[in-house]
């Protein structure tokens, strides 16, 4: 039985910012372990180094993650009243895997807002696709999203030639989402260069992964929405928003990757 996500995401702290975990089996996508559950892993060690959850955090990808025990090295930079900053690296087999920066404070309340956005309008789910990659992926399996009709036709050779996916998005059995699995969610879709129409569908490897956490969902599913508006000299950024079930922005992500060579 592959492990729940919070169990996929478990570390161990061994002292003096040493913290073990494990790579789980069945959260890959083709072998390789998915880039956000990768982040989530990582962060559940800054994180428990503060006693404080992520607001933001950076993620530069060095190698592939493969399934097994790995080891996260984590260093306090500094820890004030309100926001601690924190980086750590994550190892596999001596080699370095990931390395991760980020500020860890909880969300500030009442200190006013001004929002120039709104959740992306969706059909119900059930007029939704689920999603599913073009390699063999254990991670869609983990997880359940649907993306809307018009983003799905990429895997029939029918891209919608705008580089955007929008969808929703639930663990299994409608399990809570919570700061380190919004890290997940931000890197869930499949990369919206793929419809683009211009590029082959294939392993598009994240290079670096920033999510801003600005707080935790409510219950329910979530609405997703990513997008790319430059895609040149082999490159392209995805941002994202994620929307939950009341209607609040929870998260926002960008990252930078590489184009399908094919």
């Amino acid at each position: 039985m592959f492990a729940t996500f919070a169990e996929a995401t478990t570390v161990t702290a061994h002292g003096e910012g040493r913290y073990g975990g494990e790579i789980a089996s069945g959260w890959d996508i083709g072998g390789n372990a998915n880039g956000g559950y990768l982040l989530a892993l990582a962060t559940r060690a800054l994180a428990d180094a503060v006693g404080r959850p992520p607001l933001s955090v950076t993620a530069h990808y060095l190698a592939p993650g493969l399934p097994g025990p790995v080891e996260i090295d984590v260093d306090v930079i500094r820890a004030g009243r309100r926001m601690a900053t924190v980086s750590g690296r994550l190892r596999s087999g001596g080699n370095d895997v990931l390395a991760v920066l980020g500020t860890f404070a909880d969300q500030a309340v009442g200190e006013g807002s001004a929002i120039d956005g709104a959740p992306p309008r969706l059909p119900p789910i059930e007029q939704c696709v689920r999603m599913s990659p073009p390699v063999d992926s254990g991670f869609h399996h983990r997880v359940r999203g649907w993306v809307r009709p018009e983003d799905a036709g990429f895997k029939d050779g029918r891209a919608s030639g705008k580089p955007e996916m929008a969808g929703w998005f639930e663990l299994p059995d409608q399990a809570p989402i919570d700061e380190f699995g919004l890290l997940m969610v931000a890197d869930a879709f499949a990369p919206v260069v793929f419809n683009h129409g211009g590029f082959p569908v294939g392993w598009s490897p994240t290079l670096e992964l920033t999510v801003h956490v600005r707080g935790r969902p409510e219950p329910g599913p979530l609405r997703c929405r990513f997008f790319s508006q430059f895609i040149e000299h082999g490159l392209f950024d995805e941002q994202g928003e994620i929307w939950d079930s009341a209607g609040r922005l929870v998260a926002q992500s960008r990252q930078l990757a590489l184009v399908p060579r094919g």
